[in-house]
């Protein structure tokens, strides 16, 4: 129906001129595994009072989220804190995917994809489709835990998100991977080792 809100929204992509754009990667490609593309994206968060940013790193094959963070500022210290915790923890994948946004075309964050020989992919401008993953965690996450919870504070909202990702990743099943979790399949475990 063209239905918008009116309400001005917290815009979380700004592009920085001086920072190199890199072409998108993943057109023609099919993925098949874990670990072959990761992606990642910023979306704000409405508390009682404001709002904070929320940034998660997701398997694009398994959906299975590998970090994230919370912040109150849009820089890059915070999406790159949780790079590095994603490659402390499941090592390196082939691709990177991103949009276009300050954060991640920012030195630091290129930075590091580069120094553990990361492929970098970058969203068209404006195509929310070519990061379509992380945007549906975040319609779900909004939708089965923030807009529930109304967190008072950060510390809450830490301590939601925490228990809401484990069962994101632990017990959600997904229709679009064969009603597996994505554990079970980032993992390679078969349905009843997950439960046992």
């Amino acid at each position: 129906m063209g239905l918008r809100s009116i309400a001005p929204t917290p815009s979380t992509s700004h592009p920085q001129p001086a920072h190199p754009v890199y072409p998108y990667l993943l057109r023609a490609i099919a993925i098949t595994r874990p670990d072959q593309v990761w992606a990642s994206d910023i979306t704000y968060v409405p508390m009682a009072k404001g709002y904070l940013y929320l940034m998660a790193i997701v398997d694009w094959c398994s959906r299975k989220v590998l970090a994230w963070r919370v912040s109150n500022s849009l820089d890059s210290h915070f999406c790159v804190k949780a790079l590095e915790e994603a490659i402390a923890r499941y090592g390196s994948p082939e691709i990177f995917n991103t949009d276009q946004g300050a954060q991640f075309t920012s030195e630091a964050f290129t930075g590091c994809l580069k120094q553990h020989d990361i492929r970098i992919s970058m969203d068209g401008r404006g195509c929310y489709q070519d990061n379509i993953f992380v945007e549906r965690l975040w319609r779900s996450g909004k939708y089965e835990c923030i807009y529930i919870q109304a967190f008072e504070n950060g510390k809450a909202l830490q301590q939601g998100l925490t228990q809401y990702f484990d069962w994101y990743n632990q017990e959600r099943s997904h229709q679009g991977l064969d009603d597996q979790t994505p554990d079970e399949v980032y993992l390679g475990l078969p349905h009843w080792r997950q439960a046992a």
